[in-house]
């Protein structure tokens, strides 16, 4: 890949741009600084203090100098290297990076419009709002929900009656009176007591995530937050202000009390704040340079901002939509190393999985059929071994839709759980304005998110025990017939020797990672919270899972398509050579040794993108048109 560097100062006193060729993605961000060094571009650092820093030209963002160039960077991405006192002399640490952003944020000019209502907000437009494809507005009942909440509150106070949350302590404090004139300041305390995580940031488009559910769930008219306040955040989350939130810290009950708290303190002025133009800075700052000013609470609304599972839920979404773009893509791959392996397409037939009932399971038998050799799309390969005495396939070739099958029910299943979730109220006490009173509950406990994440890892898991098993064939002469590791003059060369040994390694650690966390609990605040969920800790480890399923898959992915070089000059089917020639945009076919860690980023990322599943969707929809009346 191809860096664009902008550095200071060349012969002519202005600045210059330079070509960094990449050869190797998982090479540091402070290996670009010593290329340019090594050519003479920029003088070594020297003086106290002194350090190169790189910004990303799009967005201004400050990048970690031992981020990977392949995790931070695209091809001809611009990067701005300056010395660290040239920047507003800004010190950036380990906790104040921006190592996790691996796409830009959409312009806030060039995103489209969506209301924030409390009841109607979807799995996929949380995740576009993550990445700045939205901006947000409350809608005109969400408003009028919240006034009346806030009028509740506002009588409360007034009548210097006690209610808890409003003037009183909170959990173990519960039955402590707060005077009048200490509201105020009780709300600012809960927020800097309760800003206890710890762990790396959240990236920015979790934080947004975060925001924009919390947002939500208080638009639903619940929480007594005044209109005033909430119109504050979502200007804070379309000028993509966005706080430092740690990522651990959470039980999960009474919500997700320290990833919120910190959310609420940095919109508030205290503590760190990133955006795309400024990069990490003091919250405070970072809020008055995009025009916006710190919040300002009252009665009840410290409390309002933080009891909530928008941790769980907003990670767990993210988790969720990548876990049903990887399962999707792998039933297509899955036909690829079929039609690979030689195997056969029979095991699909309609009438075998209709007599069984899972729709899941049909659905993916429906997908095969629609991809694998027939009347619509031949396969040359299929053609050339139709009359072999095989009967049939080893399980994880004539298995996949009762194994994939399941997956995609259960991400179903924990879609309607999430889904419902994020347009839940959580709030403690809840506001009932039509009661015109405030009542005390447990909606804040994140067992449902935290069990459905929990059930989400375990599934998304098999896919990628089925796919590291299919690369085993894919890699076994014994099993695929074609040349051992699915290169040419082995022993000179290794092939897929290691890449089946990476795929290896990220199943057994995701055999660990699905143990359930919810499971467990541990009681909290002096024994008044004595069960709670775990959640925060089930939603991270369903995206680490997530994650090393698409790795898993991307190598399976590489090895059906080298398998596919040994079977030409005859083909696969229409849609599965759409595949192998998208894989071949990024990545070439395997002639002689080389890194491979950089080819299986590439085909993850394609994953990560959908590309796979949007080459062939076109041509499953042509066969089901084409098919459908006779199967």
């Amino acid at each position: 890949m191809r860096i664009f560097a902008k550095v200071p100062g060349g012969e002519n006193g202005k600045d210059e741009t330079l070509v960094v060729a990449c050869t190797d993605p998982s090479r540091p961000l402070s290996s670009i600084v010593e290329e340019l060094i090594a050519r003479n571009a920029i003088r070594e650092a020297s003086g106290i203090g002194e350090k190169y820093l790189l910004r990303l030209a799009e967005n201004g963002a400050i990048l970690y100098e031992e981020s990977r160039i392949g995790d931070v960077l695209k091809d001809g991405d611009l990067v701005v290297v300056a010395l660290q006192e040239a920047i507003s002399g800004e010190k950036v640490d380990r906790h104040q990076t921006n190592r996790y952003i691996t796409e830009n944020l959409i312009r806030t000019s060039e995103a489209e419009w969506i209301a924030l209502d409390g009841h109607s907000l979807s799995v996929e437009d949380l995740v576009k709002i993550g990445k700045g494809k939205y901006r947000v507005k409350l809608s005109e009942e969400a408003k009028v929900a919240v006034g009346k909440a806030r009028k509740v509150v506002d009588d409360i106070v007034a009548s210097g009656k006690v209610v808890y949350g409003i003037n009183t302590g909170f959990g173990r404090f519960a039955n402590i009176v707060i005077s009048h004139s200490q509201l105020d300041e009780l709300q600012m305390n809960l927020l800097r007591s309760h800003s206890a995580g710890v762990g790396d940031p959240l990236d920015p488009a979790h934080t947004r995530m975060l925001l924009a559910l919390r947002i939500n769930a208080l638009a639903k008219g619940y929480s007594g937050i005044r209109l005033e306040t909430l119109e504050q955040m979502v200007d804070a989350l379309n000028a993509s202000c966005l706080p430092y939130v740690p990522e651990k810290g959470t039980v999960g009950a009474s919500g997700d009390l320290a990833p919120l708290s910190h959310l609420a303190l940095g919109l508030c002025g205290e503590g760190d704040a990133w955006s795309p133009t400024t990069g990490w800075g003091k919250a405070k700052e970072i809020l008055e340079a995009h025009g916006l000013k710190p919040l300002k609470l009252h009665a009840k609304e410290g409390l309002s901002l933080i009891n909530g599972t928008q941790l769980i839920t907003s990670l767990g979404a993210d988790a969720l939509h990548r876990a049903k773009m990887a399962a999707l893509q792998a039933d297509v791959i899955a036909a690829l190393s079929i039609d690979v392996l030689k195997g056969t397409p029979r095991a699909f037939d309609r009438d075998i999985h209709a007599s069984r009932l899972h729709p899941g399971q049909q659905e993916v038998a429906a997908r095969l059929r629609a991809l694998l050799d027939s009347s619509v799309y031949p396969s040359d390969i299929r053609a050339g071994h139709r009359d072999c005495p095989k009967v049939q396939d080893a399980y994880t070739m004539r298995c996949v839709p009762q194994v994939h099958g399941v997956v995609h029910d259960t991400i179903k299943f924990v879609t309607t759980i999430i889904t419902t979730e994020m347009n839940g109220a959580t709030d403690n006490p809840m506001v009932f304005a039509e009661r015109a009173e405030t009542l005390s509950g447990g909606n804040f406990h994140g067992e449902y998110p935290a069990k459905a994440l929990d059930y989400l890892a375990i599934a998304i898991h098999e896919i990628a025990n089925m796919s590291e098993r299919r690369l085993e064939r894919l890699i076994h002469p014994a099993y695929s017939e074609m040349p051992a590791f699915l290169v040419k003059d082995g022993g000179l060369n290794s092939g897929f020797m290691l890449a089946q040994c990476t795929a290896a390694a990220l199943v057994s650690e995701n055999k660990v990672l699905t143990h359930p966390s919810s499971v467990d609990s541990i009681s909290t605040s002096a024994g008044t919270e004595d069960h709670v969920s775990m959640g925060g800790f089930a939603a991270r480890k369903a995206l680490i899972v997530v994650e090393h399923v698409e790795t898993v898959v991307a190598i399976e992915l590489l090895a059906a398509c080298q398998g596919l070089e040994f079977h030409r000059p005859n083909k696969t089917t229409a849609p599965l050579e759409e595949v192998y020639k998208l894989v071949r945009t990024v990545v070439g076919q395997w002639d002689n040794d080389r890194c491979m860690s950089p080819d299986i980023l590439a085909v993850r990322q394609l994953l990560r993108d959908e590309k796979v599943w949007q080459v062939v969707q076109p041509f499953m929809d042509i066969y089901q048109q084409q098919m459908l009346p006779n199967h």
